[in-house]
């Protein structure tokens, strides 16, 4: 049992939390001298200053979803690494996008995951992601790795081949996704061959139904999950089954509202955002583009970090209307323009056959009068006009009546 994954993970919170922020000045000025990508990006920013949460959220946000662009204009990695010659692969993820590795242990922390799942000192896994271009196959290795695990490298698909593999070495654990599990249970029970030895999983690339988990434990096998990225590696890992998911000791991670770059309310569904402090690939408030919210009670299991609640969906949320794309950006700009208004979400919808825009606002209605509300709107709805070149009405609401689960924009129009 590797100790330090226990001593981070149970570690006092608020020494956590200052050793962190602490880390942050030397850290951006790290990057800021050996990246060219963040020697642009913080030119401005005085890094010494930069040692609160309030201080990180005035820094800009790198999306994932500019990567393609931003690789393609300055290749392969945009710019972004620091390694100098230290990188050891390089992938490339559908989009593409590319993904270095630097082969050091545990490289991608994904270590702690696989003790939080159960996996000891000896035990034999079977590695079902992909090791070919994607670096998931490598992510998932070097963690198990790291846990003291034998590692068998066995890749997705060749099902029968597979089978044969657990039969002969008998491993006490499967890494994968959780779809590739079943089928190899679904396929092993029909042509009655042997999978006992498998007892635990960790599963991750796919969300994982409490129906499924609840087969896999009908089997004899405890399945937990890790939510990790090709990017950052790993982000957070369950530790006990639908109780959320802890995360992990070395990054900062910040829930933003989609479109923006600001940190939402606690317990305030918004869009996950990373600062890892990797020295071979710093990644400085990296926008995942995934929704989620934190947990605000501590973790059952003793675990002291704050905790997600898992994958609430995408962060993007563009769509087109009339022919013309709206983004979570400019709904945002909108937003930020009027004060009184705390939170809004576009519906789009149709009639007759038309595209149609509709804006809830939700604030304090107690504070306008009647006549001050309707002024509101009609500035409001100018401002939507200017900025998306498109109509739509607006409509007020109470604070609390909109749904809190991180939608800026509502395409309803298939529904």
């Amino acid at each position: 049992m590797n100790n330090g994954f226990i001593e981070q993970a149970y570690q006092d919170p608020e020494m956590r939390e200052q050793q962190l922020l602490a880390r942050l000045p030397a850290f951006l000025q790290y990057a800021k001298q050996e990246s060219s990508y963040y020697r642009e990006l913080l030119a401005a920013i005085d890094c010494a200053d930069v040692n609160t949460r309030e201080q990180l959220a005035l820094l800009p946000i790198t999306r994932k979803s500019a990567l393609k662009d931003l690789q393609a204009k300055q290749p392969p990695l945009a710019g972004l690494d620091a390694a100098k010659g230290k990188l050891s692969r390089l992938f490339q993820s559908p989009g593409p996008i590319n993904e270095p590795e630097h082969c050091i242990d545990d490289w991608w922390r994904m270590g702690q995951a696989f003790q939080a799942a159960g996996f000891e000192p000896g035990d034999i896994v079977q590695n079902c992601l992909s090791y070919h271009l994607t670096p998931g196959g490598f992510i998932l290795d070097s963690g198990a790795r790291a846990c003291g695990c034998t590692v068998i490298p066995a890749g997705p698909g060749q099902t029968q081949q597979q089978l044969e593999v657990i039969a002969q070495i008998q491993p006490q654990g499967y890494c994968g996704t959780p779809s590739f599990l079943k089928i190899l249970l679904d396929k092993a029970k029909a042509t009655q061959q042997d999978c006992s030895s498998i007892r635990k999983a960790l599963l991750t690339g796919e969300a994982l139904p409490e129906s499924l988990r609840e087969e896999f434990l009908a089997q004899g096998i405890s399945a937990l999950q890790a939510y990790a990225s090709a990017d950052i590696g790993l982000i957070a890992y369950e530790t006990l089954a639908s109780q959320g998911f802890v995360i992990a000791e070395e990054i900062i991670v910040e829930i933003v509202r989609p479109g923006s770059s600001q940190p939402v309310k606690a317990g305030e569904v918004g869009e996950v955002v990373v600062t890892s402090f990797n020295v071979d690939y710093p990644l400085i408030r990296f926008a995942t583009g995934d929704l989620s919210a934190l947990l605000l009670e501590p973790s059952p299991c003793g675990r002291t970090n704050q905790r997600l609640k898992g994958w609430l969906g995408r962060a993007d949320q563009s769509t087109k209307v009339k022919g013309m794309f709206v983004h979570p950006e400019q709904i945002e700009k909108i937003r930020t323009a009027f004060t009184l208004v705390e939170k809004m979400r576009l519906i789009v919808s149709q009639s007759n056959h038309n595209d149609v825009m509709s804006l809830h606002c939700e604030l304090d209605l107690s504070a306008l009068n009647d006549e001050q509300q309707t002024d509101l709107s009609s500035k409001i709805t100018d401002y939507l006009q200017q900025v998306t070149k498109l109509n739509g009405q607006v409509k007020l609401y109470n604070i609390g009546s909109l749904a809190n689960d991180g939608k800026v924009i509502e395409d309803i129009r298939n529904n």
